[in-house]
């Protein structure tokens, strides 16, 4: 069957994109061309922070709203460029009344509150090392992460605070912790002025902890020129411009939330907001509407959850403003896609990255047809192939590792104290971009299999480590999982292989309901699903033959918290 293909036409291109011709700038590009993209310091330094926020204060953006923010209880501030120039200086100066020092951990366990954005600023400004935390982490976690981390400052809310009070005894390593319902009192008291530490590129900015398939959670680092590529992605992939207003759904306790809703996002002078609440269709579609959002980035579950919900919720809204649609996290099924151009008369573009890639690597593009279901393209300046264990490049359209050529600017530059893991994500030894690397390494290796087509669209498969194996052949859970997606009554689908003495594995799903469908029609459900996803596993691999046993458990649907659903 042929693949079905989104055109791009004028219709669905409201604006005339950043990036027109992709394979030209693709084959010409160069990072040393791009770093004119960014402000850099006499002696080649930089700061991060700067080129978010006080390159724009500069020009004729200084009074231009940077951050729109909503509470969860309905309570609006906003902030300008230059007023969160000012709040960042001021808490910058806070933390040099405290003594932190260039390489201190300061970390962040708040909500999405304004206190969390321009807090963050000030630590990059002082050379500090940030770093994020989840609201919702529980004293063990928070323990986890902090201990590693020797943080030494740690800012967050009295009614947070407890659950810190549990763990504080253990944390030898920390000084001293800021709350925030004082802080304005305090901010007060500091100067406005505040110059911005310059640093070299490959300082360290900011650090996120990423839990993987076993063992403690791993903190990634990141450097402070992690920016040029946030920034020339959030131009390129997001299409970002200074007259958009942009709605970025990811906490910053993700990497998402701080590469594309601070940096990047201000470094091209765009307008963020953020919404402190929980999911809700309805109030989603009401701020987009209220905010004239023009650039939306979410997540899949997201998008899916909104499928999922009254179809005729979407009418109800003005959401004409909507220009460009994106989603970060997971893998986007092609029913996600489609729905998005039924919904919206838009499609959402796919991209893929990793909380260690810093920033996106492979993209769907304004400018380029969209195969749904794909991850797109590398963006221009990122070497991206298919390689087997030993590094050997594999055939098009043969299963293997992802794996990314290094090095480029937002690659990772540790896994705090644990130099070995580091390594280990490289093919023969150290990374080239360290200082005093005696070997080159030829491939970073994502841990993700997929597989690439001929007119150069990358496929994924999924997680090296989730791979069922049956019968002796590699099934990937994305494409069971986008296959089962495709029948009207599912709204969610997860899938995982379970032990066969015959087979080595079975496939095993998972599937919550949409509103509309009771369980009792799970035996229909089943006997359907398991027809398909036999026709459409053939039909999307076209090249052997699979085994299927359909086990469905249907549940239904919850709202949670959105975010990243595969462990990286």
């Amino acid at each position: 069957m042929k693949q079905k293909i989104i055109k791009k036409t004028r219709r669905l291109l409201k604006k005339p994109p950043n990036l027109i011709n992709y394979e030209k700038i693709y084959r010409s590009f160069s990072w040393k061309d791009a770093e004119k993209e960014i402000v850099w310091f006499p002696g080649k330094k930089l700061n991060a922070a700067y080129n978010a926020i006080d390159r724009n204060v500069l020009g004729p953006r200084k009074n231009k709203i940077a951050l729109y923010w909503q509470g969860e209880n309905g309570e609006r501030k906003k902030f300008t460029f230059f007023e969160l120039y000012l709040l960042s200086n001021q808490f910058a100066n806070l933390l040099k009344t405290l003594k932190v020092k260039r390489g201190d951990r300061v970390f962040f366990f708040l909500p999405r509150v304004p206190e969390l954005y321009f807090g963050f600023l000030g630590a990059l400004k002082i050379g500090a090392v940030a770093g994020t935390l989840f609201a919702a982490f529980g004293p063990q976690a928070l323990l986890d992460r902090l201990k590693n981390a020797q943080a030494k400052f740690l800012v967050t809310t009295k009614q947070l605070y407890p659950r810190v009070e549990k763990i504080e005894k253990q944390l030898p390593d920390l000084k001293k912790i800021i709350f925030i319902e004082n802080l304005e009192k305090v901010l007060n008291r500091m100067s406005i002025k505040f110059r911005p530490c310059r640093l070299d590129p490959l300082e360290p900015a900011f650090m996120l902890y990423t839990s993987g398939t076993t063992g403690k959670p791993k903190g990634v680092v990141h450097t402070h020129q992690a920016i040029l590529l946030e920034h020339m992605t959030a131009k390129w992939v997001l299409d970002l411009r200074e007259d958009d207003v942009y709605w970025c759904t990811a906490d910053p306790g993700w990497v998402t939330g701080i590469a594309y809703e601070i940096l990047g996002s201000w470094s091209n002078g765009a307008s963020t907001l953020v919404y402190e609440g929980r999911f809700d269709p309805k109030q989603w579609y009401q701020l987009i509407e209220d905010y004239q959002v023009s650039v939306w980035y979410t997540a899949p579950t997201a998008i899916r959850m909104l499928a999922a919900a009254d179809s005729g919720l979407v009418k109800k809204y003005d959401l004409s403003s909507l220009r460009h649609l994106a989603s970060v996290g997971e893998p986007l099924n092609p029913e996600a896609v489609w729905w998005g151009l039924k919904a919206f008369d838009l499609p959402f573009h796919d991209n893929w990255w990793q909380t260690e890639t810093g920033g996106i690597l492979i993209a769907n593009y304004p400018c380029l047809d969209i195969k749904p279901g794909s991850m797109g393209k590398p963006v221009p300046g990122i070497e991206a192939d298919i390689v087997n264990d030993k590094g050997e490049k594999l055939p098009v359209g043969s299963i293997g590792n992802l794996a990314i050529k290094p090095p480029w600017p937002s690659m990772m530059k540790t896994i705090w104290r644990r130099p070995s893991k580091y390594k280990s994500y490289f093919i023969k030894g150290m990374a080239c971009h360290e200082r005093g690397a005696k070997r080159r390494v030829e491939w970073y290796i994502t841990g993700d299999l997929a597989y690439k087509d001929k007119g150069g669209y990358f496929w994924f498969v999924g997680r090296a480590d989730d791979v069922i194996k049956t019968s002796g052949e590699r099934v990937g859970p994305f494409e069971v999982e986008s296959s089962l997606l495709e029948h009207p009554a599912v709204a969610e689908a997860g899938v995982i292989g379970k032990p066969d003495p015959i087979r080595g594995e079975i496939i095993k799903a998972f599937v919550a309901l949409k509103p509309s469908w009771k369980p009792s029609s799970k035996d229909k459900i089943r006997k359907n699903s398991q027809k398909d996803i036999k026709s459409k596993r053939i039909r999307l691999t076209n090249r052997r033959r699979l085994y299927f046993r359909g086990i469905l458990k249907l549940k239904r649907r919850v709202n949670s918290p959105l975010g990243g659903v595969f462990s990286k």
